[in-house]
């Protein structure tokens, strides 16, 4: 696991179950195949990586070649999948702290950082599972209100 104070990227490359569980606190176990299923699929098509913030720019190709990201939905979060070279690197994100901007394409910010994805076919053959995203998010906020705004 990388950490600075802000934010936790996790190297995923090999199984660690140190890390899988920190994951799980954060976003909640994997759906069962049953549950994916039922949802109509609980991860993203591949799509091209156009921008990042500063702090996960260390995380990414440095050359011309594209960067790649693919994002998983979690009962209380989403995981935000990618790789560098031959290293897997996992962004989990809880529900509390998800912003979502629908710019070009689509970009995903919690606590100061972010990670935009290109508006490209790739976007396109993904927005179903964008709007699965988006009800989860807010069956979470609904469920998890605590009293405020009531």
């Amino acid at each position: 696991m990388e950490n600075n104070t802000r934010q936790m990227i996790f190297d995923t490359t090999h199984r660690n179950d140190e890390d899988k569980e920190l994951i799980d606190d954060i976003v909640g176990k994997a759906f069962t195949f049953w549950q994916a299923v039922k949802m109509g699929g609980v991860g993203s098509k591949r799509m091209i990586i156009d921008e990042v913030s500063p702090t996960f720019s260390t995380y990414l190709n440095t050359v011309d070649d594209l960067n790649y990201g693919s994002i998983e939905l979690r009962p209380n979060g989403i995981l935000i999948h990618f790789i560098k070279g031959l290293k897997n690197y996992t962004w989990p994100i809880p529900y509390y702290r998800l912003v979502i901007y629908k710019t070009e394409g689509i970009s995903f910010h919690s606590s100061g950082n972010f990670i935009r994805f290109r508006g490209n076919t790739t976007y396109q053959e993904n927005k179903t599972f964008f709007e699965r995203l988006i009800n989860k998010k807010n069956e979470f906020t609904q469920n998890h209100n605590h009293g405020i705004n009531r």
